[in-house]
């Protein structure tokens, strides 16, 4: 009986030891970097009593996206104001919007030359492989919260979304009350995000 004891003691001495000495699992932290020349932020307005829309595009300046054990976590993307275009002013210069969205009735983009994203929380839908990104989007120093339903390609590493936002809550208002009223409140933005 002491034999049995003396030897239970040993086994549970030594399987306590290796417990011991055995590494605790590692959690798979990676951060993806945004690839800016393969990605691309469409956007899309229009007067609100006419069927004349304007679209262009605005480059990234840098972007990165956080994971955890394979999950999105979070991330943050910066996005140069002072790169809008559309279609007509690419052709001529003289013409198109472009210069008007940049000025101060708009985006003012000499005093604000970046536009920022941060999420804050992300949510994985297994049934339909969507995410929803929660997080905050600063204009013209204006941060609202926005939310938005995002399609994510883990073999390609890629990350497709759609979403609008009205321009009001940022401050992105035509100095003629009048002519604001002509243009629609929604800008429809449709984005394209490659990651390294």
């Amino acid at each position: 009986m002491q034999k049995s004891i003396i030897t239970l003691s040993i086994i549970l001495c030594f399987t306590m030891a290796v417990t011991a000495q055995m590494p605790e699992e590692s959690t798979d932290n990676k951060t993806y970097l945004l690839d800016p020349f393969q990605s691309v932020l469409n956007w899309r307005a229009s007067y609100a009593f006419q069927f004349t829309e304007y679209n262009g595009t605005v480059e990234f300046f840098k972007g990165k996206l956080y994971t955890k054990d394979g999950t999105i976590t979070g991330g943050s993307f910066s996005i140069d104001m002072t790169t809008i275009t559309t279609p007509e002013h690419t052709k001529n210069s003289d013409h198109g919007p472009v210069e008007h969205l940049k000025n101060s009735d708009f985006f003012d983009v000499e005093k604000y030359p970046k536009a920022h994203l941060e999420l804050t929380k992300v949510t994985y839908y297994s049934n339909t492989n969507e995410h929803r990104l929660e997080g905050d989007l600063t204009i013209k120093d204006i941060t609202k919260p926005i939310m938005i339903k995002a399609m994510v390609n883990d073999i390609n590493k890629t990350l497709k979304t759609r979403f609008i936002i009205d321009r009001r809550d940022w401050g992105i208002n035509y100095q003629s009350k009048f002519k604001d009223s002509a243009i629609r409140d929604d800008i429809e933005f449709d984005v394209f995000l490659k990651f390294q």
